[in-house]
């Protein structure tokens, strides 16, 4: 597929700006996608009652697939001249993860829980490269200055579209009948990422990241021997996982527990969304302020806020505070993780950084989901299950600000200090 926008003509700084354009109307789009599995998928799940442990692997398994499949990012990139062709074929394969889960009815009820493991992990296989492809992209196709701000406007954008399509898709699960409704949401979420993806592909890189040689005719770039990659390598882990334990539990225990409807479901994510949105445009103001550190921190602290309110209370409404935190502080830490990540990336090596950043949060992400399920599947119950993710969040917040891998050199300060300007 061809770029077809003409934007051969513009200098480098309309290019960027149109970049900029196309990124936030391809998160635009996305996030009017994202509802059908992100929210409404584990509880289309539980009404197929689905056990606590599928429904971790319904997490879990696309996680430990795209980690696999990422490995082939370098191999793959040095295929395509551009890394926007190289996202071509695997950004498309992967936006079948909105479409599949729409045959689910089609098939003997005993089989339907699994189709949807099955639906989530075929389109994990493409996602490993394109996820990698698509962070290269984003690094060469704006100044490094503007990385901050690009995320969080995208963030911003991205969690409003999330909140209409959630509340749209609330509204036509609750009144349509069971299954078409499901039906119907996948599809209108496959078309909406099909309109994403069209963005993707009239992005044009600033600078275009060389195509490496193949593998022995230069010594070979190691992210891991790097002190600042590791730091962020240990922040990304200790943030996923603490946070991704309670993904497959929060759902369960809001509808299984307390007796939430699609309907409010979808109220709950609004609310989290609504938060996230306010969050995303304040973020670069607070790192600029205080560090991306720091920042990352106080956002899993408010993440543990969260969790805790979600753990004591009996009452549906007094979730919508704790939902909104939860935005709140994931919001923040996860605009910031980006931000370190760039400020400690060298701009000749994205790929294999990339790559390895990738592959470390579809590894933590992988983690965190089983441990949960695991946890609800013993004789444990779903309260303390929250309240041991709390803890775990609470260590994150405390870990995540201590130079553990030793303190940076002085040009490495100065060099984030430019690049959040």
């Amino acid at each position: 597929m061809e770029n077809t926008d003409d934007s051969s003509s513009l200098t480098t700084s309309e290019l960027a700006e149109h970049n900029f354009t196309r990124l936030v109307l391809d998160i635009a789009w996305f996030g009017l996608a994202v509802p059908a599995t992100a929210r409404f998928l584990s509880v289309y799940a539980i009404r197929l009652d689905a056990s606590p442990v599928l429904l971790g692997w319904l997490t879990a398994l696309p996680a430990i697939i795209a980690l696999a499949t990422s490995g082939l990012s370098a191999w793959w990139r040095r295929r395509h001249a551009t890394t926007v062709q190289a996202i071509v074929w695997p950004g498309l394969g992967y936006r079948f993860i909105f479409l599949l889960p729409a045959f689910t009815p089609f098939l003997p009820e005993a089989w339907q829980p699994w189709w949807l493991v099955l639906a989530v992990a075929l389109p994990a296989f493409p996602q490993g490269i394109s996820s990698v492809m698509f962070l290269v992209m984003l690094r060469e196709s704006v100044e490094n200055s503007r990385i901050t701000a690009l995320m969080s406007r995208r963030s911003l954008i991205f969690n409003v579209t999330v909140a209409v399509g959630t509340l749209a898709f609330g509204v036509w699960l609750e009144e349509a009948p069971f299954p078409l409704n499901y039906q119907v949401m996948f599809l209108a979420a496959f078309v909406f990422s099909l309109m994403s993806y069209l963005n993707v592909q009239r992005v044009q890189a600033l600078a275009p990241e060389p195509v490496t040689p193949e593998p022995g005719a230069v010594a070979p770039v190691k992210p891991w021997k790097s002190l600042a990659f590791q730091r962020v390598a240990f922040i990304c882990i200790v943030m996923h996982v603490s946070f991704f334990t309670l993904s497959p539990i929060i759902p369960l225990h809001l509808v299984d527990g307390l007796g939430a409807s699609e309907g409010f479901m979808s109220i709950f994510a609004v609310a989290e969304l609504i938060a996230a949105a306010a969050m995303a445009a304040l973020t670069n103001r607070i790192v600029r302020r205080i560090g991306t550190r720091p920042t990352i921190a106080a956002g899993m602290f408010v993440t543990a806020v969260s969790s805790l309110i979600l753990a004591l209370t009996p009452y549906l409404p007094v979730t919508l505070f704790a939902s909104a935190l939860s935005g709140a502080g994931w919001t923040v830490a996860a605009i910031s993780l980006f931000a370190f990540f760039s400020e400690n990336t060298p701009a000749d090596s994205l790929t294999p950084y990339s790559t390895l950043y990738n592959q470390i949060v579809m590894l933590s992400v992988f983690v965190g989901p089983i441990l949960g399920s695991q946890l609800a599947s013993s004789s444990i119950d779903l309260t303390a299950v929250l309240l041991i993710g709390t803890v775990l969040r609470v260590i994150a917040a405390l870990l995540i600000p201590l130079d553990l891998f030793g303190r940076p050199n002085r040009q490495r300060r100065a060099f984030s200090a430019r690049g959040l300007k």
